[in-house]
């Protein structure tokens, strides 16, 4: 390194120049976040950098999240994580290294050598307690203006040389230039899955529905419906509403995604799932639907929070509708018209959880039981209705 002009020297500039080619060419066209960490410590290490932990934050707009990384470890790689709304208004970001990055735009190098209790940040002390001996904070400057953090720390005895702190640093733009387009893929992935489901998110981001296109699929759909939400609103005030309506969202939305499903729409206190159904495998994803009906109601212990699930399986068209300027991803059709007449049966009749003949025959006979057969509004003929035993 040429200590008057802070230019790398030698070995260490061509190993800029073959990373920087990588990043900016194609690691920035088509790589995901975890390979261009993974890509990026690989040429670090080979090039002799003794790196031990390295670490990716990207700070996002998203209602559930409040950013999300890629943390590589020398023995497990990159693996990507997620900091819950909320983090950054704590101790964990307050006062940290990365704060100090994103807001000042500078780096951050310290030796974990002789750490100071009321002076350094919680964050590296438990970097020194697991073995790090030095940590470098770089920002990550995207061509929005936004400033992102990268952290390096060594597990050296005498931690980073100064040349290879200066090469890592040397790299923060081309890191920038191939992290900016893959957080934005990510990003944009993650934000449909938040609104969509996993399964539309998929279909949508690449590019499979347009504004009147249709896809028709066999699935099992399942609704569910709050029971006296009118007497609930009249009851309470807003904010105690609303905290209501989120922890019966978060109970069902849970229940459904831990066996596979897709929330698709949350319709006034109502949510609406759909179970995909491949090849012949009905039954499968009949009693998938039913695990989530019992797991929701298990999950229940609000005795004001009491709803209903009604469970159908049909076809399903999936599709974008609306005008010109404004989109909205649905599904459409008799089945997902039939469940609702479900929904509105289960509260008639006073049933936490029903479903139609057409789920109920791929059901063990303990657990369903007939309710006879019911007039359905819009139906001409008399419906047979079940009751889900297993619910409560």
């Amino acid at each position: 390194m040429d200590i008057e002009t802070g230019e790398l020297t030698g070995t260490a500039a061509a190993v800029e120049a073959q990373i920087t080619t990588w990043l900016i060419g194609p690691a920035r066209r088509s790589c995901t976040p975890v390979e261009i960490v993974n890509g990026l410590v690989e040429r670090l290490v080979g090039a002799g950098i003794p790196l031990w932990r390295v670490r990716i934050a990207q700070q996002v707009a998203n209602p559930l999240i409040a950013a999300w990384g890629a943390m590589w470890t020398r023995d497990a790689g990159a693996e990507l994580y997620t900091v819950p709304r909320g983090m950054l208004r704590t101790n964990s970001f307050y006062g940290s290294p990365f704060e100090h990055v994103i807001k000042t735009r500078t780096k951050f190098r310290k030796s974990l050598a002789r750490l100071e209790a009321g002076r350094d940040h919680e964050v590296l002390f438990e970097l020194a307690a697991a073995g790090g001996t030095e940590y470098l904070a770089l920002p990550v400057e995207y061509g929005d203006g936004s400033v992102q953090a990268s952290a390096f720390t060594t597990d050296r005895p005498d931690g980073f040389h100064d040349e290879e702190a200066l090469l890592i640093e040397r790299l923060m733009p081309a890191l920038a230039a191939a992290m900016e387009p893959a957080a934005m893929r990510h990003s944009m992935a993650s934000l449909l899955e938040v609104y969509l489901g996993t399964g539309p998110a998929g279909r949508v981001a690449g590019g499979a529905f347009h504004r009147g296109a249709m896809t028709e699929i066999d699935a099992v759909v399942m609704l569910t419906d709050l029971r006296g939400f009118t007497d609930l609103s009249e009851r309470l005030a807003p904010d105690r509403l609303l905290q209501r309506l989120g922890a019966y969202f978060e109970i069902v939305v849970e229940a459904v995604r831990s066996e596979g499903g897709d929330v698709l729409k949350f319709i006034g206190d109502g949510v609406l799932a759909l179970f995909s159904v491949d090849g012949a495998a009905q039954p499968e994803a009949c009693a998938r639907a039913v695990r989530s009906t019992t797991r929701a109601f298990t999950r229940n212990t609000d005795p004001e929070l009491r709803f209903v699930s009604a469970i159908h399986m049909g076809p399903v068209v999936y599709g974008n509708i609306g005008s010109l300027d404004r989109l909205d991803f649905t599904v459409v059709g008799p089945t997902v018209n039939y469940v609702s007449r479900l929904e509105s049966a289960a509260k008639l009749l006073d049933k936490p959880a029903i479903c139609s003949a057409a789920v109920a025959r791929w059901l063990p006979a303990s657990m369903v039981e007939s309710l006879g057969h019911h007039q359905l509004k819009g139906f001409s003929d008399p419906q047979m209705l079940y009751e889900l035993k297993t619910a409560s």
